[in-house]
């Protein structure tokens, strides 16, 4: 760096620089670096390039300025300290880094050469001034790049033009199990899994001969043998010449997101108990097989079937063996259709086939046959037999429709018909189905009369603390008894009757019917007993209920609030408008309690819980049937459990049928059980002798 100096000294033969002095301002002038003079801390001489450094004009340095004008404060010492040195001949030249000040105030990375010389019989400090701030930055900008490559979750390495391996990351060699000593030299084939086929490998290079770059995700497997996918990208690096120097591969190992991502969609679109695919899976085969047949020309069944007494098989055995039912029944639908058709499950005891590329009927009435054939084969269960049968529905697309709602609800129709024409049979939908449909929609009418008829009766299911094991608390279930064809199930007259707006009357029924029945039982000596009532969404909405009413008539019978338990739904609480929670802070304040019911099957969130000043969870009986010792249902309830309690809420388990269930759900805290261990539904009389005898009575009759 001192070459101009030594050149203008050599010229001028002397220690001096008056004898060359215009020979050195030619070369000093010219300099790509910053060359300065300073005698006494005084600049007797600036270059341009240091002005141009520096952003000072040449009169300002030379007459205005001391050298330490353009020295940060915190090295003014050192530079003090360099320069005393070089002028008392303790060193011959210095040499370091600092700052210096522009004009401007901001400051630069330089690096400064200096050397003594003597001008006119005087010692003076001849300077060079590098600017580096770009060069540090550049520094500053490796150093951090080795950090990232050294410090990288992310795998790095670096090969030739044609794939050899020049370095890796130490990233990498977490991942895949290979140091860089044994890859060195090596392609990258050497993590090859032998998943993917040549084209694929093709493809890939295609591209970065095309591009330079390639981007996705690759099955590959590390040392110990073990597949994993990796996300990969590469990038090319090129000469200037437009050769390539190197190629940069990145990559991460995406095994556990790969596999948590098919979870999450197996469970989105597969349903949990048969392993079929659900409703919405079901919809997109669907579009796919309609859009073939217009394709192909084809034609598209769709087979709606419903396994015929379900429910009583279902309740004579317990929910454990039914489940074991359903998942024999998913199992022997596969087996019963071609590789190419689907089956779903769509909830409950109702399956879905779908059927592509029909030409004739005959096909689809095979399949039928078959299906009907092997579910009504026996299904064993443990140490017992039971017998099922389905009837079975068929629409097709594009005779019968082209909605795909429409032609499932056509399947539906058919279903119903093969049903009422005497269960395990099939049938194509026939317009003249409308007209049964019609005849159920004329039940759903003579519900209109059931309340006046009074064809409308409670039964009361016991709530049991299971600390206690005494019988606290009952659930009022509504049941209708058709003068003709005797008792229609809530579930096929309630949505009807939310659907007409008749749940408003026939809940203000239920509340005044339970309410009478419950002041009997205080008046009997019961004075603790509680009674929880099932409120329909509908009731909330606008005028349905009047909660003022209700308090007042409690009061009129002489019972407490806290006698009675509204119980909702998670959906119910999503919903909620401002009148729904003014229903509910007038029930809070009247001592009514509200419990929440099926929970953990909705979506609401905890938040919820504390802001409708919720009592009780009811734990949905679909968490309670599979229960074990170490099941993952048993830590579920436990879980909600703890955080009731957490939230100083109690617990009441559905579907209690076991004692075994009875006694887990006790050892992890559950306060109260419901279900058939300890009871069915009863009518209010029957109930009144289980409330006098005690629980071990219907415990030991198992609920009969």
């Amino acid at each position: 760096m001192l070459t101009l100096l030594e050149t203008a000294i050599a010229l001028q033969g002397t220690d001096t620089l008056n004898g060359t002095e215009a020979l050195f301002r030619g070369l000093a002038e010219n300099a790509v670096i910053g060359v300065y003079i300073v005698r006494e801390g005084r600049f007797i001489y600036v270059n341009s390039k240091l002005l141009e450094m520096l952003g000072y004009e040449r009169n300002e340095m030379l007459h205005d300025m001391t050298i330490l004008d353009i020295v940060a404060h915190d090295e003014r010492h050192l530079v003090e300290s360099n320069i005393k040195r070089a002028l008392t001949g303790d060193v011959r030249e210095i040499h370091y880094e600092r700052k210096a000040r522009c004009k401007d105030g901001s400051y630069i990375d330089v690096e400064v050469f200096g050397s003594r010389m003597m001008m006119a019989g005087e010692a003076v400090m001849v300077g060079l001034m590098l600017d580096i701030t770009q060069r540090k930055a550049d520094a500053e900008s490796a150093y951090l790049a080795s950090l990232v490559y050294q410090h990288s979750s992310e795998a790095m390495v670096i090969t030739d033009a044609n794939g050899v391996i020049i370095t890796v990351n130490p990233a990498f060699t977490d991942i895949t199990g290979y140091a860089l000593d044994e890859v060195l030299g090596h392609r990258l084939s050497i993590l090859s899994s032998g998943r993917h086929d040549e084209n694929f490998y093709k493809a890939m290079w295609g591209a970065l001969l095309k591009t330079g770059h390639w981007r996705g995700e690759i099955w590959n497997r590390r040392k110990n043998g073990d597949e994993y996918v990796e996300s990969l990208s590469i990038n090319t690096s090129y000469n200037e010449d437009g050769s390539v120097r190197c190629r940069i591969g990145v990559f991460s190992d995406i095994t556990q997101k790969k596999r948590t991502e098919e979870v999450v969609w197996r469970q989105a679109n597969y349903d949990h108990l048969t392993g079929l695919p659900n409703r919405k899976l079901l919809e997109d085969r669907l579009k796919i097989e309609k859009s073939r047949a217009v394709r192909t020309g084809t034609r598209l069944a769709l087979i709606f079937l419903d396994l015929d007494l379900f429910k009583e098989v279902n309740d004579s055995l317990g929910h454990d063996m039914g489940d074991e039912v359903l998942r024999q029944v998913a199992h022997r639908l596969v087996r019963s259709v071609r590789e190419s058709d689907t089956v779903a499950r769509l909830g409950g005891d109702e399956f879905v086939i779908v059927v592509g590329g029909v030409v004739g009927d005959e096909v689809v009435e095979r399949i039928c046959e078959e299906v009907l054939h092997n579910l009504a084969r026996p299904y064993r269960l443990k140490d017992t037999v039971a017998y099922l049968s389905a009837s079975v529905g068929v629409a097709i697309y594009p005779d019968h429709a082209s909605e795909t709602d429409v032609l499932m609800r056509y399947a539906d129709l058919a279903m119903y018909a093969a049903k009422e024409a005497g269960r395990s049979q099939f049938r194509f939908y026939d317009p003249n189905m409308q007209y049964a449909a019609r005849e159920r929609r004329r039940l759903s009418k003579d519900l209109l009369g059931a309340l006046d008829n009074n064809e409308l009766l409670l039964h009361y299911q016991p709530v049991v603390d299971l600390d206690t094991h005494q019988v606290v608390k009952a659930e009022a279930l509504i049941r209708w008894k058709h003068p003709e064809k005797g008792f229609v199930s809530p579930a096929y007259f309630i949505p009807f009757a939310e659907d007409s707006g008749m749940i408003i009357s026939i809940g203000e029924w239920v509340f005044r019917t339970a309410a009478d029945q419950l002041a009997k039982w205080h008046r009997s000596g019961f004075t603790q007993f509680q009674v929880g009532l099932n409120v329909s969404p509908v009731q909330f909405r606008g005028e349905g209920l009047n909660e003022t009413e209700w308090i007042a008539y409690l009061a009129q019978l002489g019972l407490p609030g806290s006698a009675i338990v509204v119980e909702l739904t998670e959906r119910m609480l999503i919903d909620a408008s401002n009148v729904t929670s003014d229903k509910l802070l007038a029930f809070r304040d009247a001592g009514i309690q509200v419990a929440l019911d099926d929970f953990g099957t909705g979506y609401s969130s905890l938040a919820y819980l504390r802001k409708m000043d919720i009592d009780f969870l009811k734990i949905d009986q679909s968490f309670v049937r599979n229960l074990s010792t170490h099941s993952e249902d048993l830590v579920l309830c436990e879980a909600i459990v703890v955080m009731a309690h957490k939230l100083g809420l109690k617990v009441i388990a559905e579907g209690v049928e076991t004692v075994e269930q009875r006694d887990l759900l006790a050892g992890i805290g559950c306060d109260y059980g419901q279900g058939y261990l300890f009871s069915r539904p009863i009518p209010a009389d029957d109930f009144t002798t289980l409330l006098r005898s005690g629980l071990s009575a219907c415990e030991h009759t198992n609920g009969k």
